[in-house]
């Protein structure tokens, strides 16, 4: 049994205790596990009123959405392969097309626009070519840019990915190559992405942190801002969040692993425990866990953990910023009025959509609806 040694409190959990030690009841005698530690997927479904998310859904464009985070660029460069170089074992590509698309929190804001949604982003940007790129786009789609500070001591992070097919095949990813800054985001810049926070959170319904590690995003941050409800979706700091008010977050199965530093793999008993732990740990009201091809889990306070299956097919054609679609639907939802499993369930049927296109893509309301109504016809 692995070690959690992550200095985190959970109950009366201690460094260098084992999970087998804090949950040993819940782990080894099924006797002794109550209603709610209860993780049968089948057993967990409950029965949502489809028509009932399609109001939900029709209710997105009254909502206001402030989105804090790290902002990226994400670019696809396209070849076709020609030959192998004569000078290194390495493909040579005839250059097809180049794309860009918004990342990170930006993709998150992307999904929140094409949902209809009135979105306040705040961040930076730097003074070159991917910033310039993401606020023209966002410029385009009538989007306030005011909270996104441009800083030229700053470089727009940028993820190029190199994709290599032929005529009549799928492109493959050859390679990635990341454009980061090389210091911190300076004090200067953090201060003004604060303010402009804590100015958009009060005329916000929700504010949604995207941390994806490069400064804009923070715990400090969280702390300082006064909001209805944050959500959260952070990639390297789950538990630093604790006290920040955070209301949900939405990890996925990974990210949940290496907080507490154990392996969930199949076993739905570590999945619980783990969950039920960031739960109180983070004193959050929810917790969406996103597992891949396995569907989603919801824990909420004195409630069953509810387990829902994939939506669509369980071999997507890219996966690429799926969780930020996710916590925007959820963000929306649960802004629009959404119980949380009601949001989850929207949130599941935008990441099967999502993941069904290529590139860093969004999801528009009408796509999600045409999904929902798809569904009340089939359970008619």
């Amino acid at each position: 049994m692995p070690v959690w040694r992550n200095q985190r409190r959970c109950g009366t959990f201690r460094r260098g205790e084992s999970l087998q030690l804090r949950f040993g009841d819940f782990l080894s005698n099924p006797r002794k596990r109550s209603k709610r530690f209860k993780a049968d997927p089948a057993k967990a479904r409950t029965s949502i009123d489809l028509t009932h998310l399609l109001d939900i859904v029709a209710g997105f464009s009254k909502q206001t959405i402030c989105v804090v985070g790290d902002f990226v660029l994400d670019e696809f460069v396209s070849g076709e392969i020609s030959r192998v170089s004569r000078e290194a074992p390495v493909l040579i590509l005839r250059h097809r097309r180049s794309e860009s698309y918004p990342g990170g929190a930006a993709n998150a804001v992307n999904n929140l626009v094409d949902l209809d949604a009135h979105v306040l982003p705040v961040g930076v940007v730097g003074a070159d070519e991917g910033g310039r790129t993401l606020l023209e786009y966002f410029r385009r789609k009538r989007v306030d840019v005011s909270g996104i500070v441009r800083d030229s001591n700053w470089v727009t992070t940028t993820k190029t990915r190199y994709l290599a097919g032929w005529t009549h095949t799928t492109e493959q990813q050859v390679l990635r190559v990341d454009y980061e800054p090389p210091s911190e985001i300076s004090k200067a810049t953090q201060a003004a992405i604060g303010r402009m926070a804590r100015q958009f959170a009060r005329r916000a319904g929700a504010v949604l942190m995207s941390d994806y590690g490069l400064g804009a995003a923070t715990p400090a941050l969280a702390r300082k801002i006064r909001a209805k409800r944050i959500t959260l979706d952070s990639r390297y700091r789950l538990l630093e969040y604790r006290g920040a008010r955070i209301t949900a977050a939405t990890p996925n199965e990974p990210e949940l692993e290496s907080a507490f530093q154990t392996r969930i793999a199949t076993d739905t008993r570590k999945l619980e425990a783990l969950g039920q732990c960031a739960l109180q740990d983070l004193g959050l009201e929810a917790l969406l866990v996103t597992r891949g091809k396995d569907g989603l889990a919801i824990f909420e306070r004195q409630r069953p953990t509810q387990h829902i299956p994939i939506y669509g097919s369980d071999t997507p054609v890219d996966v690429t910023g799926a969780g930020d679609t996710v916590i925007a639907v959820f963000t929306l939802a649960v802004t629009a009025g959404a119980s949380y499993l009601e949001a989850a369930h929207l949130a599941n049927y935008a990441g099967g959509i999502v993941v069904m296109k290529g590139r860093t893509a969004s999801l528009t309301r009408s796509e999600l609806e045409a999904a929902l109504r798809r569904e009340v016809t089939a359970e008619s």
